[in-house]
C-alpha cells in the first residue's frame, strides 16, 4: 500500500542549494566596499579570504583582508593543485584556496569569492556553473580617480592598472550579471546583489558545483 499524499506536505523547498557568487571587475571598482558592507550588514553569506604573497599594507589585518603567506607556501598549493585560480599580478601572486571553498559549500553556506578579472576567467572554465558578478564604474573617470587617490603605486604600475582597467572593462560579456558602483550608491549595489541571490535561489533546475 502506498503512502497517500497530504495537502500540507512541502512541494518546494526553496533555498535549498547553496550558491557560489565570484564577485569581479577591474581595480578600483569597489569590490573590497562591497564585501565590507555585505559584512556589517551580517548578510548570511561566506567570504572566502585571497592568499596573497604580497606584503602586508598599514591597516590590513591577516585573515580578513587576505591571507599573507611566503612564496613557497604559495608554491606548495600551486604544485598540489589545491589553488581555485591563482595569477602573478604586478610581481605579486594571488589565489583563492579550494579547500576554504570546500568547506564554505559542505557547511551549508552561500559563498561569495573576490578576484580580478583574469581570475573570473579561470574560474568560469573550471566552476561554470557558478554565479559571475561584474562590478563596473558608471564612468572610466571616476574608476581612474579612484586608483590614483589610492596613492599607493608608482607612476608606472599606474599606468599599467589604467591600461589593464580599459582592457578588462572589455570582458563584461563572460559574466551573468553587472553591478554598477556609481559614486556615493554602494548600499544600491549590495541590494542588487541580494536581489540575485534571491532570484538565483529560485532557479528549477539548481547550480551544481563539484572541487
Amino acid at each position: 500500500m502506498t503512502k497517500s499524499s497530504s495537502n500540507n506536505d512541502v512541494l518546494w523547498n526553496r533555498g535549498r542549494e547553496n550558491l557560489l557568487l565570484v564577485l569581479s571587475g577591474p581595480s578600483g571598482a569597489g569590490k573590497d566596499a562591497v564585501l565590507n558592507r555585505l559584512k556589517k550588514a551580517r548578510f548570511p553569506i561566506a567570504h572566502i579570504t585571497t592568499m596573497t604573497t604580497r606584503a602586508k599594507r598599514p591597516r590590513e589585518k591577516d585573515g580578513i583582508d587576505y591571507n599573507f603567506v611566503t612564496k613557497e607556501q604559495f608554491q606548495k598549493l600551486i604544485d598540489d593543485n589545491e589553488l581555485l585560480e591563482w595569477a602573478n599580478v604586478y610581481g605579486n601572486f594571488y589565489g583563492v584556496p579550494k579547500q576554504a571553498v570546500r568547506e564554505a559549500l559542505s557547511a551549508g553556506k552561500d559563498t561569495i569569492i573576490k578576484t580580478d578579472v583574469q581570475g573570473a576567467a579561470t574560474i568560469k572554465n573550471i566552476l561554470p556553473q557558478a554565479i559571475f558578478i561584474f562590478l563596473a564604474p558608471l564612468k572610466l573617470q571616476e574608476l581612474i580617480d579612484r586608483l590614483t587617490m589610492r596613492n599607493t603605486e608608482s607612476e608606472q604600475n599606474l599606468k599599467l592598472r589604467i591600461e589593464t582597467v580599459k582592457e578588462e572593462m572589455t570582458k563584461i560579456d563572460m559574466f551573468d550579471y553587472v553591478a554598477v558602483n556609481e559614486h556615493g550608491q554602494i548600499d544600491r549595489v549590495v541590494d542588487e546583489i541580494k536581489a540575485i541571490i534571491t532570484a538565483e535561489k529560485m532557479r528549477v533546475i539548481p547550480r551544481e558545483y563539484i572541487l
